[in-house]
C-alpha cells in the first residue's frame, strides 16, 4: 500500500494524481446539540485507496465525508487533501476538484448523458473538443455505448444512471472522490454488478475514495481500509477488512461486524491462501477449483456438487486438493 502523498493514476486520463487524505481531529458540532456529530476524527487514507466509512444511522459518517469538500463546514480540527488544508481552499474550487456521487444520482433531467458528464469540465472552461473527447473516454470507461450519449436520464435504467453519475464525478479527473451510499437504491443483482464494475474501474484509475455505507458486507467488499463509526461521531476502529474481521477493537465493532465474521472472511481469502492437501492418484476430478477463486465461491461449488474434497487447478494443472475441513481451518485461524 502506498504511503506517499500522491499516486499516479494509471487510467486513460492519467494527468491528475490521486491525493492522500487526512482527518486531523476533525470535529463538527451543531448549535443546540449536546454532543458532536463528528468527534475528533483522525485517520489517514493513502493516495489511490478506498476508505469506507460505515456505521449505524446517526453515527456521523456522511457528515464526516461531506466535510471533505466543505458541504459541511468543520468546527474544529482539519482535513488535508494532498497535504493542503481544505479550510484554506476556496470552497467552490474545492468542490469542482472533488468528485461526488450520491445515492439518488442527481442527474440533471433536462440535460442528456453527454451534457451531464460534461458538467464540471464546462464549469472549468474546457474547450468543446477536449470536453467531447473526455465524454467519449468516460462512456467507454463505464461501459456505456457512445450512442447513448444523446439519451436523457429518464430513458436510462437505474444502474445506467448510476454509472453516468460516476462518470460525471470523474470528468475533471479529480484526485479525490466522495461516494455517499452510491449503490444503496439499486436492486441486489445490479448493485453487485455496479460494485464489481467500480472495483474494476478503480483498478485502472486509482482514485482516493471516501465511500459511505451502512452495510458492513459492502464495506468489506469495497474498502482497502474501513472506518467503523459509532454513535456520537467517534471512530471505533480503522483497519483493513481482514484485520477488522480477525481482531475487532471492542464489543461495539464485534457486534456491528456480526457473529458470522469468520464466514465473511471467505470473501477476502483465496484458495491459494489455504494449506492444500497433496494430490494423489484417484483424486476426484470435479468440480475443478481455480487457485485464485475466493474461498466463498470455492465452498459454494463444493457444497453444490455435494463433495467434501475437490481438485485445485492452476493454469489447467492440478496443484492440490481443497477440503471443507481445510476451509474451516483457514477461516477459523486467528479468530
Amino acid at each position: 500500500m502506498s504511503t506517499a502523498n500522491t499516486a499516479q493514476s494509471e487510467g486513460p486520463s492519467a494527468s491528475r494524481q490521486a491525493a492522500s487524505l487526512e482527518f486531523r481531529e476533525a470535529t463538527k458540532r451543531y448549535t443546540g446539540s449536546d454532543r458532536p456529530a463528528v468527534d475528533r476524527l483522525s485517520l489517514e487514507v493513502p493516495a489511490g485507496e478506498i476508505c469506507v466509512l460505515v456505521g449505524p444511522s446517526g453515527c456521523g459518517k456522511t457528515t464526516a465525508m461531506r466535510m471533505v469538500n466543505r458541504m459541511i463546514e468543520i468546527t474544529d480540527g482539519d482535513i488535508l487533501v494532498g497535504g493542503k488544508s481544505v479550510r484554506q481552499s476556496d470552497e467552490t474550487e474545492l468542490r469542482r476538484h472533488v468528485g461526488y456521487v450520491i445515492q439518488q444520482v442527481g442527474l440533471f433531467p433536462h440535460r442528456n448523458v453527454a451534457d451531464n458528464i460534461a458538467t464540471v469540465p464546462q464549469l472549468l472552461g474546457w474547450d468543446k473538443r477536449r470536453t467531447a473527447a473526455r465524454v467519449d473516454e468516460l462512456m467507454d470507461l463505464i461501459g456505456l455505448e457512445r450512442e447513448m450519449a444523446g439519451r436523457y436520464p429518464a430513458q436510462l435504467s437505474g444502474g445506467q444512471r448510476q454509472r453516468v453519475g460516476v462518470a460525471r464525478a470523474l470528468a475533471a479527473d479529480p484526485p479525490v472522490m466522495l461516494m455517499d451510499e452510491p449503490f444503496g437504491a439499486i436492486d441486489p443483482i445490479n448493485r453487485e454488478r455496479l460494485q464489481n464494475e467500480f472495483l474494476r474501474l478503480q483498478a485502472e484509475i486509482r482514485k482516493t475514495v471516501v465511500f459511505v455505507t451502512h452495510d458492513i458486507d459492502e464495506a468489506i467488499k469495497m474498502g482497502d481500509r474501513i472506518a467503523v463509526m459509532q454513535e456520537g461521531g467517534r471512530l471505533a476502529q480503522y483497519a483493513p477488512p481482514a484485520e477488522l474481521l480477525m481482531s475487532p477493537a471492542n464489543a461495539f465493532v464485534e457486534d456491528f461486524v456480526g457473529a458470522d465474521r469468520a464466514l465473511k472472511r471467505l470473501a477476502l481469502q483465496r484458495v491459494r491462501d489455504v494449506d492444500l492437501i497433496a494430490a494423489t492418484d484417484g483424486h476426484p476430478s470435479e468440480p475443478a477449483i481455480d487457485i485464485d477463486e475466493p474461498l466463498r465461491d470455492a465452498l459454494s461449488e463444493m457444497l453444490g456438487a455435494q463433495v467434501s474434497v475437490a481438485p485445485v487447478v492452476e493454469n489447467g494443472r492440478v496443484v492440490g486438493l481443497l477440503s471443507i475441513e481445510r476451509v474451516s481451518q483457514a477461516i477459523g485461524r486467528d479468530t
